[in-house]
C-alpha cells in the first residue's frame, strides 16, 4: 500500500513538471492570457495603502487567468491531456470538462473596458481625474497586460450637513446621523457613503419604518467647494411614499401551521383559527402545540416595529427543525394608525424519518473493518417540536497484518434520545439568539470485544442544555452524566501481560464516572470574507467531586469508597483545542493550531479512568505515528514483547499542527504538514519508565512531516496522508532528530518509517 502512494505522489509531480508545456497545444497566433499587473505611480502614498490598492485593483481585472499552482497550470494541463473527446462521456471527457479548464486567451481581453473599470473604482476612492495607461507584455506565445495608473490626489470631506426639517422620520435620521462615518477631514470614499445608507436605513427598520429604503436617502457631492475637497450633503428624495416615511405597530399575528407552497392562502380559514397568547393560529388537525410559537415568536401585538425581532422570529422558527419552508409576510392593516398584519406561513416537515448508512474504515493500526447504522427520528414527538431519537449500531474491525494479527474488534450498541426545543428547568431561562436553546436526555449501551483479549459493557446516560448565543458562541453543560463500564471474559493471554502493568490493569477494574461537563466553542470561520478566522473550544469535566467531599475520600491512604459495590472516579479535566485559519488566496490557505489538556485524579481516584486518558497519533493527531502507540515522555512502546501492542494513554497532552491547503484541480485538494506532540503521566509508573511529565517536556515532542490528496465531495471530504516522523521522543535524547536519515529511496526505511492515513473530513 505504501509503495503504491509513494508512486502516486511521485506520479503527481512529474505531472506539475509537464504542465509547463501548456502553450504547445494553441493553435498558429493565439496566445495565452497569464493575468494582469497594476502599477501605481505615485510616491506621496505609503506603501501598505499602495499594496492593498493594487490588490483591489487586480482583483477587478477581467478575464481572470487559468489558475496556478506553484506556478503550474494544473487544470489547464488537464484540459489539454484529455484531447478532444469523441462523446460526451467517459474518463476522458470527465478530465476535460470537471478536472480541467480551457485555456484563457488574449482575445478575450479587453485592455479598454478594464482601464475603464480601474478609473471608475479610483475615482470611488475619492482619486478623481486619474489616468491609466495599458500595455502588453508577450513572451513564448504567453502575454500578460500591464496597468499603469497616474491616481490624482485624493480628495477630503470638507463638510456634512443633513438636510432635516420637522418630521418624525427627519427627527430620527438626525439622531442617527450624528454618529456618521462620513466625517471631516477623511477621504471621500463611494463604498462608506452606501454603507452610510445601509446603515440608517437599518436603525430605522428597528423604530418601526418597514417600508423605508437605503434607495430613499440621496447624498449630493459637491467638489467645487475647495482644492480636493468635497462638501456632502445628504437628504432625503423628493419622491418618498407616504408608507416609508411612518413608523408601524405590530397588530395582528396569524400562523397557518400547515400551509403548502402549491395551493393559494385560505384566508376564510381564519374563520376556523384560535386565539392563544397575542396569536391567531389556523391548525385544523392540531399538529403542533402552540407553546412553539410563544416561544419562537417575538413580535408582540401593539409594539412597534424591528427588523431584529422580525430575522428573530424567522430563524428560531426554522430552527426549531419541523418545519420545511418558512415564509413570512407584513400587511399594511390601518393606513391611518400606521398598524401592520404579520402573517407566517409554515410548510411541515416528515415527522418521522429512517436513516441508514454502511461505512468501511480503516486506521493507522493496520485495522479494516466496516460499521452499520440504523437511526429513526420523530421530529415532534409530543407535538412541540420535541425530537426524539433511537439509534443502533454495530461492526467489526480486523487486523489483517502486524504485530496485533488475530485481535479482531466487534461492537454494537444502541442509544434512545429526547430533546426538547426549550430548557426544562426549574427557573426562566431567556435567550434573544437566534438559535433555539435545547434540553437533551439520553441513554445508552455498548458492548465491545476485543478477540483473545476482554469484553466490556459500557452503560451511559447523560442530562443537559445546548444553547447559541449568536452564530459564533455555542455552550454546552451537561448538568449530570454518568459512565458505568464492566469488564468480562478477561482471558489469561491479557492477564499475563496486564501483570505489574498498572495502565494495562486499571482496564481490568469496573469504572463509575459521574458528574457535571462543560464545553464552550467560539468560532468565526463562517465569515467566508475575513482573511484571518479561528475557532476555539474548550471543555471542563468533573467526576464525583461533591461525592468524594462528602465522603471524604482519600486514595492516597487508601480510604477508597464505592457506590453499589464499584470504586467511583474522582477527578478534574480539561481540553482546550485552539485554531488559526489565514486565507493566503482564494485556493489556498495556511491552518494552525494548538490543542491541549490535562486531568488531575484526586480523592478516591489514584489514576484517571482509561476512557478519559488522553491519546496520540493517528489520522487527527501527530499523523507520523499510529494511533494510540506514542508516549508517555520519552517512553519506548515499541520495546514490549507482547504478542499485542497496548494503547498508551496520558494525563497531560499537549499537541501543534500547521498544515498548508491548496485547490489542486475540480474536486482535489492537497496538503503539506508538519504536527507534533505526546502526552505525559503526572506521576512515575514503573512499566513506563520516562513517561512523567517534567520541566524538559518539549524535548520529548514527537514531529511528523507529510503530505495528502484531500478529495472534496460535496457532501464529505475523503483524505489520504502520507507522513513520516522526523523526530522521535523515545530515541536516545541525542539522537532523537532523524532529518539525516531520510531515505526516501530505499525500500526498508519507508516499511519503517512512512505511515498512510485514509480519513474522512478534515483532521482539523
Amino acid at each position: 500500500m505504501k509503495e503504491c502512494i509513494l508512486k502516486s505522489f511521485i506520479f503527481l509531480i512529474i505531472l506539475v513538471m509537464c504542465s509547463c508545456g501548456n502553450t504547445k497545444y494553441l493553435a498558429s497566433g493565439e496566445h495565452l492570457y497569464i493575468g494582469g499587473e497594476v502599477e501605481i505611480k505615485d510616491d506621496s502614498l505609503s506603501s501598505s495603502y499602495k499594496k492593498d490598492m493594487k490588490a483591489e485593483l487586480e482583483d477587478l481585472l477581467r478575464p481572470y487567468p487559468n489558475k496556478t499552482i506553484l506556478g503550474m497550470r494544473m487544470k489547464l494541463f488537464f484540459y489539454n491531456l484529455a484531447g478532444d473527446p469523441k462523446k460526451e462521456s467517459g474518463i476522458r471527457n470527465w478530465i476535460r470538462t470537471k478536472m480541467g479548464e480551457p485555456p484563457v486567451l488574449v482575445s478575450q481581453l479587453n485592455l479598454e473596458s478594464n482601464e475603464s473599470i480601474l478609473k471608475n473604482r479610483t475615482e470611488n476612492k475619492g482619486f478623481f481625474n486619474s489616468l491609466v495607461e495599458s500595455d502588453t507584455l508577450v513572451k513564448d506565445k504567453k502575454v500578460k497586460a500591464v496597468y499603469s495608473l497616474y491616481p490624482k490626489e485624493q480628495y477630503k470631506i470638507k463638510d456634512v450637513s443633513f438636510v432635516n426639517d420637522s418630521t418624525p422620520l427627519h427627527a430620527e435620521i438626525d439622531k442617527i446621523f450624528k454618529r456618521t462615518r462620513l466625517r471631516k477631514g477623511r477621504a471621500y470614499d463611494l463604498d462608506v457613503i452606501k454603507e452610510e445608507r445601509n446603515r440608517i436605513d437599518s436603525r430605522l427598520k428597528e423604530k418601526g419604518y418597514y417600508f423605508f429604503s437605503p434607495n430613499h436617502i440621496l447624498v449630493q457631492v459637491d467638489s467645487t467647494v475647495g482644492t480636493h475637497e468635497v462638501d456632502l450633503i445628504v437628504r432625503l428624495k423628493q419622491d418618498v411614499p407616504q408608507e416609508a416615511k411612518a413608523s408601524y405597530t405590530v397588530d395582528n399575528i396569524v400562523v397557518f401551521a400547515d400551509y403548502s407552497l402549491s395551493d393559494d392562502v385560505d384566508f376564510q380559514s381564519l374563520n376556523d383559527a384560535y386565539s392563544y397568547n397575542d396569536f391567531l393560529i389556523v391548525d385544523p388537525t392540531k399538529r403542533f402545540r402552540p407553546q412553539i410559537y410563544d416561544r419562537a415568536l417575538y413580535f408582540k401585538k401593539g409594539e412597534v416595529y424591528n427588523r431584529s425581532d422580525h430575522n428573530l422570529s424567522l430563524n428560531r422558527l426554522v430552527n426549531l427543525g419541523v418545519f420545511k419552508f418558512v415564509k413570512n409576510q407584513f400587511v399594511i392593516s390601518d393606513s391611518v394608525n400606521h398598524k401592520l398584519d404579520s402573517y407566517y406561513y409554515l410548510t411541515p416537515d416528515k415527522p418521522k424519518s429512517v436513516r441508514l448508512e454502511l461505512l468501511g474504515k480503516t486506521n493507522s493500526a493496520s485495522y479494516t473493518g466496516s460499521e452499520l447504522n440504523v437511526n429513526w427520528s420523530n421530529k415532534n414527538f409530543l407535538k412541540g417540536a420535541e425530537l426524539f431519537q433511537v439509534s443502533a449500531y454495530g461492526g467489526m474491525d480486523f487486523q489483517m497484518s502486524s504485530k496485533n494479527k488475530g485481535f479482531n474488534v466487534f461492537k454494537y450498541g444502541t442509544e434512545v434520545s429526547l430533546t426538547w426545543p426549550r430548557i426544562v428547568a426549574p427557573f426562566k431561562f431567556h435567550s434573544s439568539s437566534s438559535y433555539v436553546p435545547k434540553t437533551r436526555i439520553s441513554l445508552g449501551y455498548e458492548y465491545l470485544r476485543r478477540t483473545k483479549l476482554y469484553t466490556l459493557h459500557s452503560f451511559k446516560g447523560a442530562f443537559g442544555y445546548n444553547w447559541k448565543e449568536n452564530v459564533r458562541k455555542e455552550h454546552e453543560l451537561n448538568v449530570f452524566e454518568i459512565n458505568y463500564v464492566s469488564p468480562e471474559n478477561v482471558t489469561d493471554l491479557y492477564i499475563e501481560q496486564a501483570t505489574g502493568n498498572p495502565s494495562m490493569e486499571k482496564i481490568l477494574d469496573k469504572q463509575l464516572i459521574f458528574g457535571p461537563t462543560y464545553t464552550y466553542t467560539y468560532t468565526n470561520t463562517m465569515n467566508v470574507f475575513k482573511k484571518r478566522t479561528i475557532y476555539y473550544k474548550g471543555s471542563l469535566d468533573l467526576s464525583a467531586n461533591i461525592t468524594g467531599l462528602i465522603m471524604g475520600a482519600n486514595a492516597d491512604k487508601g480510604e477508597v469508597h464505592q457506590i453499589l459495590g464499584v470504586d467511583y472516579s474522582q477527578y478534574a479535566k480539561t481540553e482546550h483545542d485552539f485554531r488559526y485559519y489565514r486565507k493566503l488566496s482564494r485556493t489556498s490557505q495556511i491552518i494552525g493550531r494548538i490543542h491541549a489538556g490535562i486531568g488531575l485524579p484526586y480523592g478516591n481516584s489514584q489514576q484517571l479512568p482509561y476512557i478519559k486518558q488522553f491519546v496520540v497519533g493517528g489520522t487527527n493527531s501527530v499523523r507520523a505515528f499510529r494511533a494510540r502507540a506514542l508516549g508517555p515522555g520519552s517512553f519506548d512502546p515499541t520495546a514490549s514483547n507482547s504478542r499485542f501492542v497496548p494503547d498508551q494513554a496520558g494525563d497531560i497532552l499537549i499537541e501543534m499542527n500547521v498544515e498548508y491547503r491548496k485547490k489542486l484541480a475540480g474536486i482535489v485538494h492537497g496538503a503539506l504538514f508538519m504536527d507534533a506532540g505526546n502526552i505525559w503521566l503526572l506521576d512515575e509508573t514503573s512499566d513506563r519508565p520516562g513517561g512523567t511529565f517534567s520541566k524538559d517536556f518539549y524535548k520529548e515532542l514527537a514531529v511528523g512531516v507529510g503530505a495528502g490528496l484531500r478529495f472534496d465531495i460535496t457532501f464529505l471530504v475523503v483524505r489520504f496522508d502520507l507522513a513520516f516522523p522526523i523526530r522521535v521522543p523515545y530515541f536516545p535524547e541525542g539522537d532523537r532528530w532523524t532529518l539525516d536519515k531520510i531515505s526516501l529511496g530505499s525500500k526498508e526505511w519507508r516499511k519503517d518509517n512512512l505511515m498512510f492515513n485514509l480519513a474522512i473530513g478534515y483532521p482539523f
